[in-house]
């Protein structure tokens, strides 16, 4: 009998140990203040006005295409940052992520460079 006291001691001894536990690996998840997200969110909401701006006051060409790529990587920048938590992950871990799109971005550069080269090579040698 006094090995069956000893195990169930000895089980009520952990026991509170166990739930002590609990909260530590809860404090160890991310907790960011919503302070945070309501000013993203403001910034989005401002972005995105500005970028309706842009069709309200008629920007035409070059100028309203940069003003318009520019907001939208600003707020795809901001969301990916904040609300993906891409701000709180390790730099080898953002780098995978992010090293693919860009090297999208470089290649359609390339070719929208190249397709322009072409155009005018066409142009030259074969008249309007």
């Amino acid at each position: 009998m006094t090995a069956m006291t000893d195990d169930t001691t000895h089980a009520h001894a952990h026991a509170p140990l166990a739930h002590a536990a609990q909260p530590a690996a809860q404090a160890h998840g991310q907790q960011h203040p919503i302070k945070l997200y309501l000013l993203v969110w403001t910034l989005l909401f401002v972005l995105s006005a500005c970028s309706y701006l842009v069709d309200y006051f008629d920007f035409h060409g070059l100028l309203r295409w940069t003003l318009i790529i520019v907001f939208m990587m600003l707020k795809a920048g901001l969301i990916v940052a904040v609300f993906m938590h891409m701000a709180w992950e390790r730099l080898a871990l953002v780098v995978a992520i992010l090293t693919p799109p860009l090297a999208v971005l470089v290649l359609m550069a390339m070719m929208a460079w190249e397709g322009e080269y072409t155009n005018y090579l066409r142009v030259f040698f074969f008249g309007a």
